[in-house]
């Protein structure tokens, strides 16, 4: 009788794991489905702000000339577009206050030869100008297929000094940035 409530026992035990590991997979099924599911609504929302020329590009990561990245905070390193206006804008956690009274530099200026190209890959490429009283420069947008990251490369056009900042792409008015003071 010990022996049957015993092996009896085991059974449950084993069957209940392996219910668990079946629970399991589906939910990381169903866990990927919605994932995928999310970024590619969120994709949507990106490619309609760049169609529309009203996106901000939230930076969590800068790329430097030379390769050098860099983590940087999002609400501070940007690039916004809106209403033919870019504000350009990159801040570091550093005790020097800066120009823009953030640790950096802000510049802003108007958007002209706005051009957005996709690709068969499903990438979207932006490509405008950006001309004001402290900037000159080119900048070249990629939207990633499938999600909402992009990068934005900027080239000045009177020095080398190219930057890169890495991040998510949102409509601006899902964007959450803090705009220092502009050169």
């Amino acid at each position: 009788m010990k022996r049957i409530i015993t092996v009896l026992a085991f059974l449950i035990v084993s069957l209940s794991g392996l219910y668990a590991q079946t629970e399991k997979e589906i939910n990381k099924e169903e866990q990927k489905a919605m994932q995928a599911l999310i970024d590619s609504l969120q994709h949507s929302e990106a490619l309609t702000a760049v169609n529309d020329t009203a996106f901000t590009l939230q930076a969590d990561h800068v790329v430097f000339k030379y390769g050098y990245r860099a983590m940087v905070e999002t609400r501070t390193n940007f690039v916004s577009v809106k209403n033919g206006r870019a504000v350009i804008q990159v801040a570091f956690n550093i005790p020097v206050a800066g120009p823009n009274g953030m640790g950096g530099v802000t510049v802003e200026g108007m958007v002209s030869g706005y051009n957005v190209r996709k690709t068969r890959d499903g990438n979207t490429y932006v490509k405008f100008n950006v001309m004001g009283a402290a900037v000159s420069a080119q900048v070249f947008v990629t939207l990633y297929s499938g999600s909402s990251e992009a990068a934005v490369r900027i080239e000045p056009n009177f020095n080398s000094n190219v930057i890169t900042l890495e991040g998510s792409l949102l409509p601006v008015k899902d964007s959450f940035v803090i705009e220092g003071r502009s050169l």
